[in-house]
């Protein structure tokens, strides 16, 4: 073998190597965290970490102080996670200080400090709705009675799969809210969280304005003699639709509002809408769509399993017939209402297979209370009068059902 093939041979290798280093480097640089987001409530606190690739993790906890410690791979430090330290909250209940580093040459070490012991839930999500690929590690609180946060005990029966599936299906009735206790409103502030739900042109969110609503209607209803109101969600946190039900359900509810401000790809739509659920297909299209975009939401919020098995079990379909059947009652007072403060989008209660209104025995409705994709009506939706007056309408919608279906029981 010659010297100049042999020197040929080893400039070839030489180059190939340097390519390869050059594709390794790229791929590194090209890997990396776009969004670092910490959503602090009561019940617990959450981390998500949005990447443009899938993120590959391993975790453990340390003592004396309480740190999780979570290890990315793959991953090199970036501005956006050098700020996540100051994305920390002082009120939040769990987490104390956030910092993160470089621990070895491909691993990014995230350190949370605790303020109390927890048990972390950590899972991944695929992309949706435009969110790319996620990490999200939920902190629950390692030792609670379950007593004391009903709400807690329901999301970790979620976490479990196992969500009172075998909870007695009872008949749902006007007014069968008897004298020893008082009629149960569950109001559903729809959205919250890493569930923005839509949002205006002028960056209104969605889950911003129906929370108010529901805080309102809330104060209104809990001043009515005969009256007590709970609500999903009272703080901008993300609750799974189907704990949202089994939360009623738990409370024994006589009647679950979900409140919602719908968007559209036209500005040109606007009015308000109320619905039901269907259990033989959607009665339009606007409904079979409202209802897939609002079934997404835990999707967008992000849960690391569905809970199908609270929904899965047989329902009795006499009690299921009588709940929509009362549903669409309900759902006309609180259409008729809403008419004498906004246009009316349809004027008839439509209906569609929304995962929110699946209580088997609970009258359910969902509200639109206007389209926040409409530049005036997302102009309204922002101010403190027409929150109000949104809560009154419904206030208004309830007592009418109610009286009316007491009149039929007299009879």
């Amino acid at each position: 073998m010659s010297e100049a093939f042999t020197r040929r041979r080893l400039l070839q290798g030489a180059g190939a190597l340097l390519m390869l280093s050059v594709t390794r480097t790229g791929l590194a640089a090209s890997q990396h965290i776009v969004a670092v987001r910490i959503w602090p409530s009561s019940t617990y606190s959450r981390v998500t970490l949005e990447s443009n690739v899938p993120l590959k993790y391993k975790q453990f906890t340390l003592g004396n102080p309480d740190r999780l410690v979570i290890d990315i791979e793959n991953m090199h430090i970036n501005p956006v996670l050098k700020g996540v330290d100051k994305l920390v909250r002082v009120d939040d209940p769990y987490i104390k200080t956030a910092r993160v580093g470089q621990f070895d040459a491909n691993t990014v070490r995230l350190v949370l400090e605790l303020k109390r012991s927890i048990a972390p839930k950590t899972f991944t999500l695929a992309p949706v709705a435009g969110i790319k690929h996620r990490l999200v590690v939920d902190l629950y609180p390692n030792q609670q009675s379950r007593e004391e946060d009903p709400l807690l005990a329901l999301l970790q029966n979620y976490n479990q799969g196992d969500l009172e599936r075998d909870q007695p299906v009872q008949a749902a009735l006007p007014g069968k809210a008897g004298r020893d206790r008082p009629i149960i409103i569950m109001i559903d502030p729809g959205h919250g969280g890493e569930d923005p739900g839509a949002h205006g042109k002028y960056k209104t969110r969605e889950k911003d304005i129906v929370l108010k609503i529901g805080r309102y209607l809330k104060a209104l209803i809990d001043k009515e003699r005969n009256m007590k109101a709970y609500m999903t969600r009272n703080e901008d946190v993300f609750i799974p639709l189907r704990v949202r039900v089994a939360k009623a359900r738990k409370q024994r509810a006589d009647l679950f509002i979900s409140i919602h401000a719908d968007a559209f790809t036209s500005r040109a739509a606007r009015g308000s809408s109320v619905f039901a659920l269907s259990t033989s297909g959607a009665t339009s299209a606007a409904a079979r769509f409202l209802a897939q975009t609002q079934n997404e939401a835990d999707l967008i919020g992000g849960v690391s399993m569905s809970g199908d098995r609270y929904l899965d079990h047989t329902m009795f379909d006499m009690v299921q017939r009588q709940t929509i059947s009362d549903s669409l009652k309900f759902g006309k007072e609180v259409l008729s209402r809403m008419g004498h403060i906004n246009h009316l989008h349809k004027r008839t209660v439509d209906q569609a297979g929304f995962a929110v209104l699946k209580a088997p025995d609970i009258p359910s409705i969902l509200v639109e209370t206007a389209f926040i994709s409409n530049v005036e009506e997302e102009r309204k939706l922002r101010t403190s009068r027409y929150q109000h007056q949104v809560a009154e309408a419904i206030l208004h919608g309830i007592k009418a059902y109610f009286d009316k279906g007491a009149a039929l029981a007299h009879r």
